[in-house]
């Protein structure tokens, strides 16, 4: 599939803009294993092609918007944005793109798979882009899941967190305590009994947990409820090494954890969210899901939405993070030129601005420190807090991770929605993530 032909399916080109500076100079990242993506020169004018995911109107209405500024503050780089759509057709495209070599210069896509594509040579590094003080205004888990084999290749604007959005007023008629931070989780044992009291007093079913989004291969199931087995004590893979899934995946802390769960929705306590709106809707009271929620419920609930951690399984409470990030491919011809338009993507008040537009949480700390929502005593800062402090949990780094969410997805399906038995469900993901390991030799560092 060729770049024409993509760009003649799916509507012409729209040729747009930004500014900013690039990661020049003394202050440049570091540099590893002899390779450079950013040498600090730009050659005549240079022509970079972005492909980006249409998500959320209001998000890619305001990256085109910060193409067109940058096109218009300077001449040196020319940013022609490629609008593909969102779905699982978004990474084919991206996959096939890449087997005839066909990326773009700067490509968009969801956080974890990264590291496949790290490995697989679809990526460039950008140590050599990245300044030292850009490099330190990233939240952690940004560097984070942008890093692989000790070297940074992708980078994002912005990130994401989980929690429990509840309702305040509710819960203190039925005498429920609210945990005030990290260290005061609910344990799951606690939120059974609290969700027992609720029905009690007349909430039928009082937990939403996005099950309209659960189905088998679906990335919610992942990104949504490894944070469960995490806090628990179990993995979805060994997390140092990443060779096996057994013994982590189908481990007692993991079949604990997720039998937890689906006693409640065996108990009935959890609602089928049919229509999306379980807790928008008043049916719950209880949602266990990401900031992307939050301006919708506390529109349904002026002055009535609170956020807590997710519950402790065991080991403290474990959240969700990661989102879409940029990295410059290996078609890419002049790496500075694709660095100086993210150089202004990354400026604190790029980076506020696109929160602002898609809800989503700053990457940088200069960001954060612009927006009413996540800064000290902003409704939502406990995602920061959780960012930071190591509460948030990448998901694997491991060019694996496409067959890990898959089968750790359809497992958490059958387990949710069939009922199936925990233990068994959990060894056959276990039997297909490392059936996976084991026909590329665990994914050797350095080779692809």
């Amino acid at each position: 599939m060729h770049r024409a032909l993509i760009v003649g399916v799916l509507g012409a080109a729209l040729v747009l803009a930004g500014c900013g500076g690039g990661g020049h100079g003394e202050d440049r990242g570091r540099t590893a294993r002899g390779d450079t993506t950013c040498d600090g020169r730009i050659e005549g004018t240079a022509h970079i092609t972005v492909w980006y995911h249409t998500g959320q109107s209001s998000e890619f209405g305001t990256l085109r918007s910060q193409a067109e500024e940058f096109n218009r503050a300077q001449k040196e780089v020319r940013v022609e944005l490629v609008p593909l759509p969102r779905a699982r057709s978004y990474t084919d495209l991206v996959l096939s793109a890449a087997a005839s070599g066909d990326l773009p210069d700067l490509l968009d896509f969801n956080g974890p798979n990264l590291y496949s594509y790290a490995w697989s040579g679809k990526l460039k590094p950008i140590d050599s882009c990245v300044p030292k003080s850009v490099r330190s205004d990233l939240l952690p888990s940004i560097r984070a899941q942008g890093t692989y084999a000790g070297r940074l290749w992708g980078i994002s604007t912005f990130d994401s967190g989980m929690g429990l959005f509840v309702r305040p007023s509710v819960l203190k008629k039925a005498g429920v305590r609210i945990p005030k931070g990290i260290g005061d989780a609910w344990t799951a044992t606690e939120l059974t009994g609290i969700l027992h009291t609720l029905r009690a007093r007349g909430v039928r079913r009082p937990l939403d947990l996005r099950l309209s989004h659960v189905a088998p291969g679906e990335e919610w199931n992942t990104y949504g409820f490894a944070p469960a087995v995490e806090s628990a004590g179990g993995a979805l893979v060994d997390p140092v090494h990443y060779r096996t899934a057994d013994g982590y995946l189908n481990s007692p802390e993991s079949v604990t954890a997720l039998t937890v769960l689906q006693s409640w929705q065996k108990d009935g306590l959890v609602d089928p969210d049919k229509d999306g709106r379980a807790f928008a809707a008043g049916r719950s009271v209880i949602s266990w899901v990401g900031n992307w929620k939050y301006g919708e419920f506390t529109k349904a609930f002026p002055g009535d939405v609170a956020l807590v951690p997710l519950p402790d399984f065991g080991r403290g409470t474990v959240t969700g993070m990661g989102s879409w990030q940029w990295g410059i491919t290996s078609n890419a011809g002049d790496g500075d030129a694709v660095w100086r338009f993210l150089a202004h993507l990354l400026k604190p008040e790029q980076v506020y601005r696109m929160s602002v537009a898609n809800g989503a949480i700053p990457a940088t700390n200069s960001a954060v420190r612009l927006s009413p929502r996540f800064g000290t005593k902003g409704p939502e800062r406990l995602f920061i807090e959780q960012l930071r402090n190591g509460v948030a949990v990448p998901r694997p780094r491991t060019p694996a991770y496409p067959a890990i969410t898959d089968a750790f997805s359809r497992a958490f399906a059958r387990i949710m929605l069939d009922g199936a038995p925990v233990r068994q469900a959990l060894d056959q993901a276990v039997a297909a993530i490392d059936k996976d390991l084991a026909a590329h030799d665990g994914y050797p560092q350095g080779e692809s």
